[in-house]
């Protein structure tokens, strides 16, 4: 008895140093962006923007080409952590990209794209998703989601390289990462997110005025602070650009519904996911939303996408844009795609810059 004891004692001990030499390794590896961050351009690209122009964007949370319609994920309520297979990543990017380049917009805004995570086989999709040779582009990427290994849950997630991709058909000058607070303390921290914005100028053709274009990605899974101290900062970044004589239009996914989207998608699962609100109120002053109720831009992923079960499929509309007074919309619209290769449906903006 004697004996056993010691080997369980000995085996204790055992688990215990290496949790904590992987925590103090991941903790040393721990991904800390600076506050802004100068983020690189791809490919030349000679074409500016007008005053009085109408554009098109596009945003999409890709869900990394891993949450498509036969998935569901663990964190909502699920069991999947990643894919069933390489070849069901690889379907899901290749439907994206068709959708994407069937009607090509102005600009692309995407969340969740993955460069070399396990949970989507190490693919670069930021390749993947600009493979049409007849699209010049300029092409922008913010990391906010980077750790080399994460142990949970059974299977382990694994490595993470994660972030915001846009794509232009116009130069974009510069373009910068703006970290957004981080509503987890260590040791959390270090296997979360650290969100950003990934913030693009762009020049307006004989203005000194620039079209300030912003993809978003703000938290989800918090006790609701983070998410308010997050939309908090990009209401008053938005303000600040706007105060320069900038147009801006802020879009992406807000993990929030917009004004009317309770009504139109009651949340009847509460306790698999808590979404946050857009308030009308904690817009500056002649910004506005721009979002469709009339289809939802999410999903939750308690389960593989049934519509036809409908007491435990959850929409939501999460996904849209915020406008400045100098931005006059024409037009907005989710695209029901069916959920077939996301988890989120892409919605498509018409603008004017006044």
């Amino acid at each position: 008895m004697k004996k056993l004891l010691k080997i369980l004692l000995i085996l204790i001990l055992v688990v215990v140093v290496l949790a904590g030499a992987g925590v103090g390794y991941l903790s040393w590896k721990e991904y800390r962006p600076q506050a802004v961050e100068d983020i690189p351009i791809s490919f030349p690209l000679e074409r500016q923007l007008r005053e009085g122009q109408s554009l098109s964007i596009l945003t999409w949370n890709i869900g990394y080409g891993g949450l498509g319609a036969e998935s569901d994920f663990f964190m909502d309520g699920g069991s999947g952590v990643q894919s069933a297979d390489e070849a069901t990543v690889e379907r899901y990017l290749a439907g994206i990209r068709d959708y994407i380049y069937s009607d090509t917009p102005d600009f692309i805004m995407l969340q969740e794209v993955d460069r070399n995570s396990t949970r989507s086989y190490g693919i670069d999709e930021t390749e993947v998703l600009v493979s049409r040779e007849d699209y010049a582009q300029k092409r922008t990427f913010a990391r906010n989601f980077f750790v080399e290994y994460i142990p949970y849950p059974l299977p382990p997630m694994g490595k993470v390289d994660c972030g915001l991709y846009t794509i232009s058909h116009y130069s974009i000058e510069s373009a910068e990462r703006v970290s957004l607070p981080c509503p987890f303390s260590w040791p959390l921290r270090i296997v979360n997110l650290k969100r950003c914005l990934l913030v693009n100028y762009l020049p307006i053709e004989g203005s000194d005025k620039k079209l300030v274009l912003i993809d978003l990605h703000l938290e989800a899974y918090d006790s609701g602070e983070g998410k308010i101290a997050q939309t908090r900062q990009l209401t008053e970044f938005i303000q600040s650009e706007y105060e320069k004589g900038n147009y801006v239009i802020a879009g992406g996914d807000f993990n929030q519904v917009f004004p009317g989207g309770l009504e139109a998608y009651p949340n009847n699962h509460p306790e698999l996911w808590s979404v946050g609100v857009l308030e009308e109120e904690n817009l500056p002053e002649g910004f506005s939303y721009a979002c469709d109720l009339t289809t939802p831009s999410c999903r939750l992923l308690n389960q593989p996408y049934d519509p036809a079960d409908t007491a435990n499929t959850q929409y939501y509309v999460i996904d849209g844009f915020i406008l400045s007074p100098n931005v006059t919309m024409e037009s907005v619209e989710t695209v029901d795609l069916g959920f077939e290769n996301s988890d989120h449906n892409p919605v498509r903006l018409q603008v004017t810059l006044d």
